[in-house]
């Protein structure tokens, strides 16, 4: 009644695949941003609510910071802006020192492995020991600066 040959279904499956997972990706991140956006719109309610009875809006923490940084760090939309600065900062390091041990250990593989006809194959290992170093440099910059407050830091008193 119904005949499936594999050579007609084998693409199909082939094919399907990467199209479940962008429908995936897409909806997970559609989800995602609607999560945040309920967050945050609850944050400024319980804000409201807060000076309405009457409560200082200086003594309040601030409103959290809209982020898309979601990994391990699924509770940075509560950081202030300094606190994810920093945390930025700080998986930019992170990112960039693995991909110069990478770069490097796979530069120290290809030349040990290397049989006498492919000796530059070591230089392959550059490419992501590169992108550590671009890496690295960027969480320089992008390393904020001072306590926090807008000040800088306040010079230890001796």
């Amino acid at each position: 009644m119904l005949h499936i040959d594999g050579e007609t279904f084998l693409p199909f499956l082939i094919f399907s695949i990467p199209i479940i997972a962008i429908v995936g990706g897409i909806t997970a991140g559609i989800v995602r941003t609607l999560g945040n956006q309920r967050l945050m719109e609850l944050a400024q309610r319980e804000r409201i609510a807060a000076i309405e009875r009457g409560v200082d809006p200086s003594k309040l923490p601030p409103l959290p910071v809209a982020t898309v940084d979601h990994g391990a760090m699924g509770g940075a939309m509560y950081l202030s802006p300094h606190d994810y600065a920093k945390r930025r900062s700080q998986g930019l390091a992170i990112g960039g020192l693995v991909c110069v041990a990478v770069g490097i250990s796979l530069s120290i593989f290809l030349t040990l492995v290397n049989d006498g006809e492919a000796r530059s194959a070591w230089a392959v290992g550059l490419i992501p020991g590169s992108v550590g170093v671009a890496l690295l440099i960027s969480s320089l910059i992008v390393r904020p600066t001072g306590n926090g407050s807008g000040n800088p830091p306040a010079p230890p008193s001796a």
